[in-house]
């Protein structure tokens, strides 16, 4: 019973403190971000699952230069995010279905629960490390595109 009940509580919090690079199962695809004439890419988690979008990037303490997550929708929807358990700051990006960006919320504010919400109905959600989209010149005039090798 010992040895059951101490399964149960280090079962949360193994999870809690993996980084992205310790966890086999996370799927990593390529995100390329085209703003002006410059071409940025990333190698991003997926989120595809409702349990995989509501963890998110909740309990990390950094995020490569190059990482993120993509929480890509079955269909459009007014995306809204927030930042409970979010240990650091991230840039929002809300994608439209055709790639282009309807919204950048720069620098989200760690453990925030004020939501972060897209301008329209978005198709996916983009989340890097905060000031990337700044030091970057990435806004909304970009294109965002990947291929999803689910």
């Amino acid at each position: 019973m010992l040895t059951a009940l101490a399964l149960t509580l280090a079962v949360p919090m193994t999870g809690c403190s993996q980084d992205a690079s310790e966890v086999e199962s996370v799927q990593m695809i390529p995100v390329t971000i085209t703003a002006k004439d410059q071409t940025h890419r990333f190698n991003v988690e997926v989120a595809r699952t409702d349990a995989e979008q509501d963890q998110g990037l909740m309990f990390r303490t950094s995020l490569p230069a190059d990482g993120g997550m993509l929480f890509p929708f079955d269909k459009p929807r007014i995306g809204s995010f927030w930042m409970k358990n979010t240990l650091i700051p991230l840039d929002i990006i809300f994608i439209r279905a055709d790639g282009s960006i309807d919204r950048i919320a720069e620098n989200a504010i760690p453990e925030s629960l004020e939501p972060v919400v897209s301008g329209g109905e978005v198709s996916a959600v983009l989340e890097l490390a905060g000031g990337t989209a700044a030091r970057l010149g990435i806004d909304e005039t970009a294109k965002v595109t990947w291929k999803d090798g689910k």
